[in-house]
């Protein structure tokens, strides 16, 4: 089974890569970009499971691992 799981700061949370690619788009003639947050994904292959059982070990490897749960949320998209 795989799985997109997709990082981002939670809002409130100063996303300076976001707003430097939001200014170099305006410098490109992109100005009508009024937010970007920038983000961060991973592909994960796991064997094969129930997808109940997949979304609860997602869960506890952003929780343990892949996600700072102060500053940032997630989302889990299987595939």
């Amino acid at each position: 089974m795989k799985a997109q799981i997709t990082v981002y700061f939670k809002d409130g949370i100063l996303d300076p890569q976001g707003q430097t690619i939001q200014q170099s788009l305006a410098s490109l003639g992109f100005a009508g970009v009024k937010q970007l947050r920038a983000g961060k994904a991973f592909d994960v292959e796991l064997e094969s499971m129930a997808p109940g059982d997949a979304m609860k070990q997602l869960s506890q490897m952003c929780d343990r691992l892949l996600v700072n749960p102060t500053i940032e949320k997630y989302q889990i998209e299987l595939k």
